[in-house]
């Protein structure tokens, strides 16, 4: 039996305004697909990317954005094993189409979600908690006693790294840009807070750290933070370039790295940390256990309606929100 999802879809790449609901069948799940009814919805950054049709392919239009969710099993495809109706699932990666009241989804892609953490935090942290666990714990070899700079400290990957930085031992240095930032920052676990609409975050980290410079940066704002950013590094420090929320970078000539003190450069993407299912298991049960345990508090989501998905891009993009974002069907 063939199911109706009402899903957020756009026809033309562009602003905020693209997006528009609209009601459109589903059909029964394919082989090794799960069909799910979703109760909460993840807001990534990666969904403006889509929706603007910058950083990396271009969906195919129309499309529907969205590549976290949390929900109920409904209908099971052929050659699906481990799920069964009923059965509260997560998502974060597979194709996008996450902005809809239910969707068929790869099963490779769902995680059993416990019964102790509820949906909307779930959706609020899962992609933003994979994404810090994999800058944290597996793209740089951090020791107690090392000293980091992370951008947009009081976003929603941010706060969870700074919080799973801080538990490590490592001391974080954020930057934000303004006080109310700040704060919510140094409350996360940033050892200092710098407003970079007030002070050159090159001067202030040279400063903070006796001009030794930093072991890595954390950097998901792009073009305009990149290049002085390098200069933040100590000899041999690792530049973690992760997002480009500021526009792409220009491209850097390899010499660079070598005249600059033999610096280190990665591009990492969530999808080659988690494409192995035994990694993403991991990953995820990690990142569940920091949550019991309390080294991560997920704080509660800023909330809309599916409906309003327009509008949370439209206040994310102004930079209106602090944290994590959720829309709920």
């Amino acid at each position: 039996m063939s199911q109706t999802a009402t899903a957020i879809r756009f026809s033309e790449f562009g602003g905020p305004k693209v997006l528009s609901p609209a009601e459109m069948p589903l059909a029964a799940p394919g082989k090794g697909e799960i069909q799910i009814r979703q109760t909460a919805i993840g807001f990534n950054y990666i969904d403006i990317y889509h929706r603007k049709g910058v950083f990396g392919p271009k969906l195919p239009l129309p499309a529907t954005p969205g590549v976290e969710g949390v929900g109920e099993v409904i209908a099971i495809g052929p050659e699906v094993a481990g799920f069964a109706i009923g059965d509260r699932v997560a998502y974060v990666g597979g194709p996008p189409g996450g902005y809809a009241t239910h969707r068929n989804l790869p099963a490779a892609r769902a995680l059993h979600v416990p019964d102790d953490l509820g949906d909307a935090l779930v959706a609020a942290g899962l992609f933003k908690g994979l994404t810090a666990e994999y800058l944290t714990h597996r793209c740089v070899a951090l020791r107690p006693g090392d000293t980091v700079l992370l951008h947009a400290a009081a976003g929603g990957v941010g706060s969870l790294a700074s919080q799973w930085l801080n538990a490590l031992g490592v001391t974080v240095i954020g930057t934000v840009s303004n006080e109310e930032k700040a704060r919510r920052a140094t409350a996360q676990g940033c050892a200092h807070a710098i407003i970079y609409t007030r002070d050159d975050f090159r001067d202030e980290v040279m400063r903070l750290t006796e001009g030794k410079g930093v072991r890595v940066v954390y950097d998901s704002v792009g073009a305009d933070t990149f290049a002085r950013s390098l200069d933040c590094l100590q000899p041999r420090g690792t530049m973690i370039s992760f997002g480009e929320s500021s526009g792409p970078v220009d491209p850097i000539a390899v010499g660079t790295l070598g005249a600059k003190g033999s610096l280190f450069l990665t591009r990492p993407s969530i999808a080659h940390y988690t494409a192995d299912r035994g990694e993403y298991e991991a990953a995820a049960e990690r990142l569940f256990s920091a949550i019991r345990d309390g080294v991560l508090t997920i704080e509660p989501a800023h909330s809309y309606p599916l409906a309003q998905a327009a509008q949370a891009h439209a206040d994310v993009e102004a930079r209106k929100t602090m944290g994590a974002v959720v829309l709920l069907p």
